[in-house]
């Protein structure tokens, strides 16, 4: 059976595979699309194992309310190249993932792979293969969080940064409420608090940072020789400025740098007539903390046409 230059391109749309490997599919297939896609499928489970090594460090953060269930999620899905995050497939599974996440609240990613994803006759590990082979690059679930209640998320950057933030409050319902929420969510994106207030910071963090302001103190040759009770005056100040930086209820509002975000969470629930307390928050990076794959085009161009 003859095929034509549009098979090649519908194949490659319904695959999402390379132009070359779909005109052999085809042309092993004798033009049967049906059997081409699983002719590329079999392949695409050799190439699977191979890819499965390569480094993974791009990709996208999601984070999004389920309309569904009402539960907020924050996921990291990576992928070899910033190319394939852009990618429809891609952010399919993506989307997909969430949605099982908030249906199944799975323990961790282990778990969360050997769930039936909603809406499909796959489990999520099975759809993750199916998305390797059909995108062509190696895909790695990376980590999730889930939370119930009152929930707002935030995207910055096309998918560089997902915040999710948990607040215990009785004005959810108006307008206003939301507009403070996406301020507080693109507070924590944009300044990337580690704590949400000073209870929440280990004591061991605390000390540590204690002994590092000591030392440099000690090293400061106009400091070094005040009385201890002043090198300790110094030390709890410092560590105040830790606390400011580092919490974000203590944080500068960026809005508005003459209050704090604890100071804005009171002032919105003042003015709407309820309370409000921020009651967690999770910000995820995309690639934070993983090893970045080095390439070099060029090599790569001429690798290609060699």
């Amino acid at each position: 059976m003859a095929f034509t230059a549009k098979d090649v391109q519908s194949l490659r749309e319904k695959t999402g595979v390379g132009m070359m490997e779909c005109k052999k599919a085809l042309s092993a297939s004798d033009g049967d699309m049906d059997k081409a896609i699983e002719i590329l499928r079999e392949k695409g489970l050799a190439a699977a194992a191979k890819k499965s090594g390569r480094i993974a460090a791009e990709g996208v953060v999601l984070a999004t309310v389920d309309e569904a269930t009402k539960v907020g999620v924050v996921i990291e899905v990576n992928s070899e190249t910033d190319f394939v995050a852009k990618n429809e497939k891609f952010m399919e599974f993506v989307e997909s993932c969430a949605r099982t996440v908030a249906a199944k609240k799975p323990a961790d990613v282990d778990a969360l792979l050997k769930l039936p994803a909603v809406g499909l006759n796959m489990t999520v590990e099975e759809e993750l293969r199916d998305k390797i082979l059909t995108i062509g690059e190696n895909m790695k679930i990376r980590r999730f969080a889930y939370a119930e209640g009152t929930v707002c998320t935030y995207v910055h950057g096309g998918g560089r940064i997902g915040v999710m933030v948990s607040f215990d409050t009785d004005l959810a319902g108006k307008a206003e409420f939301q507009d403070y929420a996406k301020d507080v969510a693109m507070q924590i994106a944009a300044i990337n608090p580690l704590y949400l207030d000073e209870t929440a910071v280990p004591a061991e963090v605390i000390e540590k940072e204690k002994e590092i302001l000591t030392v440099q103190i000690a090293n400061d040759e106009k400091l070094k020789n005040k009385p201890a009770q002043i090198i300790a005056k110094m030390v709890e100040g410092r560590v105040g400025k830790y606390y400011k930086e580092n919490c974000l209820v203590e944080q500068q509002f960026v809005k508005n740098g003459d209050i704090t975000v604890g100071q804005y969470t009171a002032e919105t629930a003042k003015n709407l007539g309820g309370s409000i307390k921020i009651t967690g928050f999770v910000r995820y990076e995309k690639g934070e903390g993983l090893e970045k794959r080095e390439d070099n085009f060029a090599d790569e161009v001429a690798g290609m046409i060699k």
